[in-house]
């Protein structure tokens, strides 16, 4: 067995197996300690041996490191020459007599045996080898492995899990306190969170900050410095008789990895897994096709703006989607991730150690071919306007744990197009103010001229948006000048800011001079991009738009009925533009003097359009705020009040007390309640 630890430390686990042990009234044939690597299954099974041998509750124990099946053959095999006299020249046949003596028979003595399978690292070695049911016996397996061949007719697994704060601090606490080292309780939990709660990193931390004299703040700097191996930060004599570094502690696993079904293709699933978000992961990402041709290929995707999609450098096929979740469930099964299905937004977790170790198995060059790819395999599934808005933050988590690592990367040959992505979701989800700084700073990140100018639009958009259109006005006029020189003056790009412009110019309060431009822009967008293109067509929406705003409601209500036909026709029914064209029309149909024909558009349009957002997306409760508007003004004052209560607690909750969306139904609610002649007791109630 191993050298006992100078502390051990009493965790949940070690409780669950102690109970399982004394449970004498039912005869379980085997206990199998799973948990991935370095979570101290070893030290809880030889902790639980110790113990029983020490109460003379044990005549035999047997321990075996089972990394293969000739090393438990050769256990079984000395047993047997010791218990029974076997010979050595046939091992395999001592071994079949060594679990033949251990058969409970009638009659004979009672031999109470406990057998320690450590550190299994394939059930199929011990096919034939496993120790018989017996109510004298016990069977104790530590493994990584999560394999079916691991359960069986009561059987019982321990889940053997990371430390908590609590139980890492105090572990950390006894044993730097043996050498008067009184580092703080608040510096010990940063350590632990630094590790990821590990047990097996915590042990050679403490050893390190021991042997160097560091204090817990220096140490936990080294850490953080990326241009440092993870090796060079833990000590050069392992504690308590270890035998391998935290670094080293997946190895085997990486090997056998390889060797699972899809042959050759788990080990570049982790090398992906290892450069995105360790608390979630979609599996939609990692079974995406630039996911997928990463499997099979050595290429990289390159992405760079929506007009230009992700294409690859290969030929060869892709990996299908099933050998791509066949992957995730060999390395499952192997304890390097946890994978779960019932879970499409965070189905893979992954230990942040065991990223940073695979991820320093690779050259530079093949990480910032890995984290091109994941950003590819990010934008491959990122929800249009963010309507699956849990997908959406899932996607900024793994975007934010991508740039934290290899930001560089995703600037080399032009800013990739996932960093767009990630700002636009911000401010599509009712976060502008979270959007303008993430522009900021990628305005200043961005290489080259061209991504440059499209991080300013952005953030001038986003700055806009929620209320300062005279200052987004100046900033598109001079967007608009750069990209004439840099683009020319009817490239998209160069469009794309006119178009802006003109739609700030009306939210500026000009929009009789937002309808002039759009119509001029509408001339030149047809004839270089054509009457059906997406572009032509939103021109149109803002056109009418602003012409209505402009004072006439009717000739809105025209144009937008055109639209709503054109646009069904381009792209097809229910797709976010037709419904948002159908909004508007409806909104224009109110103000032109029919609200109760307005409500009954809106309140239709409402089912449809749940069917694409979730609940919360801003655009969802926009359109509430229309069907209250004008629920109001057809002439239900209360109907329209107790909406606007219900709409304003859910735009405070997910916009916050401050967003323009919510300021604005509040001024709206204290309108209705006022027309319904609400008195103050029942406002103090709402």
């Amino acid at each position: 067995m191993p050298k006992e630890p100078a502390h051990f430390q009493a965790t949940a686990a070690a409780e669950r197996l102690q109970q399982a042990m004394e449970e004498e009234s039912v005869s379980l044939p085997c206990l199998v300690l799973i948990g991935m690597g370095g979570v101290g299954k070893t030290q809880l099974a030889a902790h639980q041996a110790r113990t029983l041998w020490g109460k003379g509750q044990l005549q035999l124990l047997v321990w075996i490191t089972a990394t293969t099946r000739t090393t438990v053959v050769a256990s079984y095999a000395q047993a047997a020459s010791k218990l029974l006299g076997c010979d050595h020249a046939d091992p395999e046949q001592a071994a079949l007599s060594f679990l033949a003596w251990l058969e409970p028979k009638s009659g004979a003595d009672r031999c109470r045996w406990m057998i320690v399978l450590d550190d299994l690292a394939d059930p199929a070695d011990l096919h034939r080898l496993w120790p018989p049911t017996s109510p004298h016996g016990r069977t104790v397996v530590t493994t990584r492995r999560r394999d079916a061949a691991l359960t069986g007719a009561g059987w019982r697994q321990v889940p053997v899990d990371l430390f908590t704060t609590a139980e890492a601090v105090a572990y950390l606490s006894k044993t730097l306190a043996d050498q008067d080292r009184r580092d703080t309780p608040d510096q010990l939990a940063a350590l632990a969170e630094d590790v990821d709660h590990l047990p097996l990193a915590l042990s050679q931390s403490a050893a390190y900050l021991i042997d160097s004299g560091l204090d817990c703040a220096s140490y936990r700097r080294l850490l953080a410095d990326r241009t440092l191996a993870l090796d060079a930060n833990l000590p050069d004599l392992l504690p308590d008789d270890q035998t391998t570094r935290v670094t080293a502690s997946w190895s085997l696993c990486l090997d056998r990895a390889d060797q699972l079904r899809p042959v050759g293709l788990v080990r570049r699933m982790l090398h992906l897994i290892a450069m995105l978000n360790p608390n979630g992961i979609p599996e939609a990402v990692l079974t995406s096709e630039p996911a997928r041709l990463h499997l099979t290929t050595h290429s990289v995707g390159y992405t760079r703006l929506p007009s230009r999609p992700w294409r690859s450098r290969s030929p060869r096929s892709n990996a299908s989607e099933q050998q791509a979740r066949q992957c995730l469930r060999a390395l499952h099964r192997l304890g390097l991730i946890n994978h779960d299905p019932e879970n499409p937004h965070e189905t893979v977790r992954v230990h942040r150690l065991v990223q940073r170790a695979v991820r320093e198995t690779l050259t530079a060059h093949r990480r910032d071919l890995l984290a091109r790819t994941a950003a590819d395999s990010l934008v491959a599934v990122w929800p249009y306007r963010g309507f699956d808005t849990v997908l959406a933050q899932a996607l900024r988590s793994n975007t934010a744990a991508l740039t934290a690592h290899a930001e560089h990367a995703l600037h080399r040959d032009g800013t990739h197009q996932v960093l767009f992505e990630a700002g636009h979701s911000l401010g599509n989800t009712g976060q502008e103010a979270a959007a303008v700084a993430h522009f900021r700073q990628l305005v200043s990140a961005c290489r080259n001229r061209r991504d440059r100018l499209e991080a300013h639009h952005a953030l001038a958009w986003w700055l806009g948006w929620p209320g300062d259109a005279a200052a987004a006005v100046a900033s598109f006029k001079k967007l608009r000048r750069s990209k004439i020189w840099a683009c020319g003056p009817t490239n998209p790009a160069t469009l794309s800011a006119w178009h802006e412009l003109a739609v700030f110019r009306g939210r500026a309060g000009d929009a009789a001079g937002a309808a002039k431009s759009l119509k001029r822009l509408l001339w030149v967008q047809r004839w270089k991009l054509g009457i059906d293109h997406p572009g032509t067509l939103d021109i149109r929406h803002n056109l009418a738009w602003w012409i209505g705003k402009a004072g006439d409601p009717a000739s809105a209500v025209t144009m937008f009925t055109r639209l709503a036909t054109d646009r069904e026709q381009v792209a097809g029914v229910d797709t976010y533009e037709d419904l948002e064209t159908r909004y508007a029309l409806a909104w224009w149909i109110g103000k032109a003097g029919d609200p109760a024909a307005a409500a009954e558009a809106i309140r239709g349009l409402l089912s449809r359009w749940e069917q694409i957002a979730d609940s919360d997306h801003p655009d969802l409760l926009d359109l509430r705020y229309g069907l209250a508007r004008w629920q109001g003004e057809a002439g239900d004052a209360g109907g329209a009040a107790e909406a606007l209560v219900l709409l304003a607690r859910d735009q405070e909750r997910v916009l916050g007390p401050e967003a323009h969306d919510t300021l604005r139904t509040l001024r709206e609610l204290a309108r209705w309640r006022s027309e319904a002649g609400l008195t103050g007791a029942q406002e103090s109630a709402d």
